[in-house]
């Protein structure tokens, strides 16, 4: 409503469609039950594709005519923009519905709570993605004050700020000079940006998460955790295990089931992680781009679930290792593809970076490297020996307030001392 006050309209279509939606499947039966559920699917699937994917469509029609030089033709372009959080809202709306129509949840009968599943702010521009079991039944709970939930949930938030302004941001400004100007730069630094910004997109989206549901929890809700400290994952199918998990699981459960999963065969197998992760590019963007970048993910993933990589296997610490670095450099060639803005960017990045194969690293890019390390250094400290189980209890006041109160005033501290002020954009508003 700030940037376009009638795309509050947008949200008030869907909830009614899906509040009757909701609560007619619950009621019919027989094919009734679907064809309610189809009239939600189309509802919001409806809306995503005008405002997302209309133009993108249209352009991707006129390069065709033009190939085929096709010259007499008019494509009637909309001047709109993405409304902030459609993506994920959409998803979330559509997981009730679907929800209801299993018979695993139970239709919401009040208007406003419903509309409070689909607008709770802390998760509404950027997840992580509910599903309507774990949310609406909190929203009929009576509340009552927690000092204890109040100061972790202040806790939560500080961190996310931490990882947001202290370390994303800062990588933010060396990322976009690198990459806004690719071709003036070294395979050095071109590598060095692309690494951090597989940091940089992290603490921006991980960021997010922690402080919505820091603020979820100061209120007395609790939302599920959407990062698991992916980049210490085996694995692609263990990094999307602990990445964006609200997603994956989103993806999983609606999509790749829905297809067959892996109950078909292996062919089909392959198929439907391939489908999977493509329509999961696609939902990041109307852009090649992040078709590819879901190319890559299901390719990673077929390919290990043909070599019969499973997750969670015994393992020495070398070959821990080992994997750890493989699947952080396999996930950072498709960062490439996710943050260049053009196919030619990318391809231009990956194919340059090779040059650090015969070249020294220049001056600059070691001092850029001795000044990003420190925090990042701190970054993955306070995560793996702190926050690696992710519930906060360990800076709980019951357990003492010696070391709540120290972390938080140390992080107020780094706030102050080493954050950016830009107040740059969270990276997933724009999904």
């Amino acid at each position: 409503m700030a940037f376009i006050p009638a795309y509050i309209l947008i949200l008030f279509f869907t909830i009614l469609i899906d509040y009757v939606a909701g609560i007619q499947i619950a009621k019919a039966t027989g094919p009734r039950r679907k064809q309610f559920l189809i009239l939600s699917l189309i509802a919001n699937l409806g809306v995503l594709a005008i405002f997302k994917y209309y133009n993108f469509f249209l352009d991707n029609v006129g390069a065709l005519l033009d190939s085929l030089h096709v010259t007499q033709y008019e494509l009637p372009y909309l001047g709109i923009i993405l409304p902030i959080g459609l993506s994920f809202h959409t998803f979330q709306a559509m997981s009730y519905t679907i929800e209801v129509y299993r018979g695993n949840f139970p239709a919401e009968r009040h208007l406003g709570l419903y509309s409070l599943y689909v607008m709770f702010y802390p998760q509404l521009v950027a997840g992580p993605i509910e599903r309507p079991q774990n949310v609406l039944p909190q929203f009929h709970e009576e509340k009552h004050f927690d000092f204890n939930e109040v100061v972790m949930g202040l806790q939560r938030i500080l961190w996310g700020l931490f990882k947001k302004v202290v370390v994303g941001d800062v990588l933010a400004g060396y990322v976009n000079s690198v990459y806004n100007n690719y071709e003036m730069h070294s395979g050095w630094s071109l590598l060095l940006a692309t690494y951090a910004f597989a940091i940089q997109i992290y603490c921006d989206f991980s960021g997010y998460s922690d402080i919505a549901l820091g603020s979820a929890q100061v209120m007395g809700f609790k939302l599920m955790e959407n990062f698991r400290l992916p980049y210490f994952a085996k694995s692609v199918t263990e990094f999307w295990r602990r990445w964006h998990i609200s997603l994956s699981t989103w993806l999983r459960d609606y999509l790749y089931i829905s297809l067959g999963g892996s109950r078909l065969g292996k062919i089909f197998t392959y198929r439907n992680l391939m489908l999977t992760m493509l329509l999961g590019g696609l939902w990041h963007g109307a852009s090649w781009n992040f078709v590819i970048w879901g190319f890559l993910n299901g390719l990673y993933l077929s390919v290990e679930k043909l070599l019969g990589v499973r997750v969670g296997e015994p393992l020495s610490w070398p070959v821990k290792l080992l994997r750890v670095l493989l699947t952080f450099h396999l996930i950072c060639l498709t960062w490439v593809f996710f943050r260049a803005t053009t196919f030619e960017q990318a391809w231009y990045v990956v194919t340059h970076v090779t040059e650090v194969l015969h070249t020294a690293p220049p001056a600059l890019d070691l001092e850029k490297l001795g000044t990003f390390m420190p925090r990042v250094a701190v970054l993955l400290l306070l995560e793996y020996a702190f926050l690696r189980r992710h519930d906060f209890h360990l800076l709980a006041p019951t357990n003492g307030w010696a070391k709540p109160l120290a972390v938080s005033l140390g992080l107020v501290v780094v706030l102050l001392c080493f954050g950016v002020s830009s107040g740059g954009q969270f990276i997933y508003f724009q999904f």
